[in-house]
């Protein structure tokens, strides 16, 4: 997955890898600095040293580079490995004890911005979607498909929907703010949403 494309590439000449990076550095110093309503690419233009008319032939708004700058920040520290305990229920805490950890962090509050945007802009959405919420899905599915192989979540649930309970709460409460997220509130998730999936 390449965190060198922008949100829709433009044609024209190729950009200058100094100036992509400087932009980047940028946006992900304004973003907590500032906020995403508040950064504009003025200042993202003044802060990297990249003109303005540079940046909009390689991004189609401030948007986009805030998505990009984000993605390969998140992307560039490490990522949260596949806990794989041996236990379906164990592997779902630490997983989900790693996402609230992450929404509650300046990360996460940076995340719930461009979510909130994503839902005016298809194209953040989509790059949202594709580049950070699908790799994530990817890791708690393996855990899922090991959990239904030992016998330990019933296999006639669908998995999409099983996933959703067992992960939804902690979006709602990014987003609705009214509780905690912590590693207690992550246990108590799973040994709820455990008690309708497993055997």
């Amino acid at each position: 997955m390449s965190l060198t494309n922008p949100v829709r590439r433009r044609s024209g000449r190729p950009r200058s890898e100094r100036a992509r990076q400087a932009v980047m550095l940028a946006a992900s110093e304004l973003l907590p600095e500032l906020g995403l309503r508040a950064m504009t690419t003025d200042r993202i233009s003044e802060r990297s040293g990249v003109s303005k008319a540079t940046i909009y032939k390689w991004w189609p708004s401030k948007y986009a580079v805030a998505v990009d700058a984000f993605l390969a920040g998140m992307f560039a520290a490490s990522r949260e490995p596949d806990p794989d305990t041996g236990s379906a229920r164990e592997d779902f805490r630490q997983a989900l004890r790693g996402i609230m950890r992450f929404y509650s962090s300046a990360s996460g509050r940076i995340f719930a911005q461009l979510v909130a945007e994503a839902q005016f802009d298809p194209e953040v959405f989509a790059e949202l979607r594709d580049r950070l919420v699908a790799s994530r899905r990817e890791l708690v599915r393996a855990i899922w498909d090991r959990g239904v192989a030992r016998g330990e979540l019933l296999a006639e649930v669908d998995p999409d929907v099983g996933l959703d309970m067992m992960f939804g709460p902690a979006m709602y409460r990014l987003v609705a703010g009214h509780g905690p997220l912590t590693d207690e509130a992550a246990d108590a998730v799973v040994d709820a949403a455990m008690c309708g999936l497993s055997r």
